[in-house]
Formats: structure tokens, sequence, C-alpha cells
């Protein structure tokens, strides 16, 4: 019989919540039209849970879905905030990237995932259509698992 995992080495996010989010993001983008989505969900440590690539998506999508939701943990707020502070201070850019080794997208679509305490659980990212309807789809998502998604918006 499977030994139940061990609480220590449950990191955040269980693979249910992560796969609600996931097919509750790709049938909002279905249900809106967008194009075809790439969704990557990361435990609180960093570590992939679920990985969806709809057919039709371009082989970057992955990567670039990774890198938001990998920017948004690595932060510490949603992508939406990461763009904003990308533009007011261009140096920065540079030094996340450098620091990242070139793995955050500081677009919108990476949305960090809290449960209602505020305990951060992890995160999503979407890529396929614009910045702004990947990120609508990581919020449908979010809320399908009965979870709290911080966009970096203040609440």
């Amino acid at each position: 019989m499977p030994q139940p995992a061990h609480p220590a080495a449950v990191n955040g996010l269980t693979l249910r919540q992560a796969e609600v989010i996931a097919d509750a993001a790709l049938a909002e983008g279905r249900a809106r039209g967008f194009l075809p989505l790439t969704v990557v969900v990361l435990d609180a440590g960093g570590q992939m849970k679920v990985v969806k690539r709809e057919d039709g998506c371009s082989i970057g999508r992955q990567d670039i879905a990774y890198g938001k939701a990998y920017g948004a943990l690595f932060m510490g707020f949603g992508t939406r905030e990461l763009a904003r502070r990308v533009q007011s201070a261009p140096g920065f850019t540079n030094a996340l990237s450098d620091l990242t080794g070139g793995r955050a997208v500081p677009v919108p679509g990476g949305v960090l995932i809290r449960d209602a305490q505020n305990v951060l659980l992890g995160a999503v990212g979407i890529s396929g259509d614009n910045s702004v309807n990947d990120e609508i789809c990581c919020l449908a998502g979010i809320a399908a698992a009965g979870l709290v998604a911080d966009t970096g918006d203040p609440a």
C-alpha cells in the first residue's frame, strides 16, 4: 500500500489543487475564445506540479508560462506588479534577469496562489494569448480551486 506523504514533504499546493487550477484556467480560455494556452503551476518551493499545453501552442509557451510563475514566486508578488516595476526602473530588468538566470518573465500572467489565511501555496503562469487574457485565466483557475489570487495589486 502506498505511504502518504510526510507532512514536511508537502510544499504548498496539493496535486489535486494544481490540477483544478490548470483545468479551470484552460476552460476559461476556451469559454472566452482565447488562443491556445499553456499553464504551469508551481508549488511554494518553485517545483512544477502541473504543466498543460493545449494543442496549437508554440514551443516556447511552456518556458514563458514557467517564467511568469517563477518571477512571481521569486519576487513575492504577482507579475502585474513586476511589470510595473520594470517599466519604472529599466535597470531593474537586467538585475532581475541576472539574478534569476533569465527565468523570470515580468509581464502579467503570473499570479501567486494563497490560502484563506494568506499563506503562500505556489504560483500559476499562463502563456498563449495576450498577457491580460493569460492573467484572466490564472484568476479563474485559482478561484475554481477555492484559493486566493495575488496579482501584485493592492487588495
